[in-house]
């Protein structure tokens, strides 16, 4: 028959397993969310660069793979912003600006709500951790002094 320590570390070990994946989780979205930081944070520099340049400036424009391509700027005053569902929409170069910006504020919030979430997770485990050793002690008693 199971003892309650035997029933407390299997359920122990239970929340240990989903706490681990709850931090899995929270570290890809966290990964994820910086990666999308990383790209606005180019976009707005570019804008920024952009700023500065004037009708028929040569650009050179990344195609991916450290590859550029060659182009003119035509409109230096004009955006094409994308808005959500692979859906882009012209922009002033002040408009684009703000809603980079926007973005980034927002991310940057989700980045510290998801830091904060995945640290009360470790701490848990922590917690956790250290009851499963204290348990599987006891048992490891309880069994020694049945045996003897």
């Amino acid at each position: 028959m199971a003892s309650k320590v035997e029933d407390d570390l299997r359920k122990l070990g239970a929340e240990l397993r989903f706490l681990e994946q709850t931090a899995e989780t929270l570290q890809s979205r966290i990964n994820m969310v910086n990666a999308v930081i990383t790209d606005l944070t180019y976009a707005n520099m570019t804008l920024e660069g952009l700023e500065k340049q004037e009708r028929d400036a040569e650009l050179l424009i990344p195609i991916g793979g450290s590859s550029y391509i060659k182009a003119k700027l035509e409109t230096p005053d004009k955006v094409t912003v994308g808005v959500g569902a692979r859906v882009s929409v012209e922009k002033t170069l002040q408009e684009a600006k703000e809603i980079v910006k926007k973005r980034l504020e927002d991310l940057d919030k989700t980045r510290t709500s998801l830091q904060q979430q995945f640290a009360q997770v470790v701490g848990r485990i922590s917690e956790d951790r250290e009851k499963f050793e204290g348990l599987a002690a006891e048992l490891r008693k309880e069994k020694t002094s049945k045996n003897v």
